[in-house]
């Protein structure tokens, strides 16, 4: 249930930092509400996800996720070119929080 949380936190955050480019600096209101409550939902799953997983380890998770999936939603729906630099950039965040969960003892909880 705490990886359910955590992906539920991510996958509201991409949402929300996606809806903030659509605001167009909060000027459009409709987007720039979906982005404040995007991100409360966001922060409210993370804090439950912070209750039995390391802040370390949900953090690493999150950001690596959140960079990915940002970056993706940026490429699908914004047309954001992704060079070959940017996508090993995005494999070695991957291969980071894999190697930090598998392998480091602060995953441990």
């Amino acid at each position: 249930m705490n990886y359910i949380m955590l992906a539920i936190a991510i996958l509201t955050e991409v949402f929300a930092t996606t809806a903030m480019k659509q605001s167009e600096g909060f000027t459009r209101l409709p987007w720039a509400a979906a982005t404040i409550l995007g991100y409360a939902v966001a922060f409210y799953c993370l804090s439950l996800t912070l209750r039995t997983i390391p802040t370390g380890v949900a953090y690493a998770i999150w950001s690596g996720a959140g960079i990915v999936l940002i970056s993706a939603a940026a490429w699908v729906f914004q047309g954001q070119k992704l060079d070959t630099a940017a996508v090993i950039g995005m494999a070695l965040i991957i291969s980071g929080v894999v190697v930090m969960n598998t392998f480091s003892s602060a995953s441990a909880h």
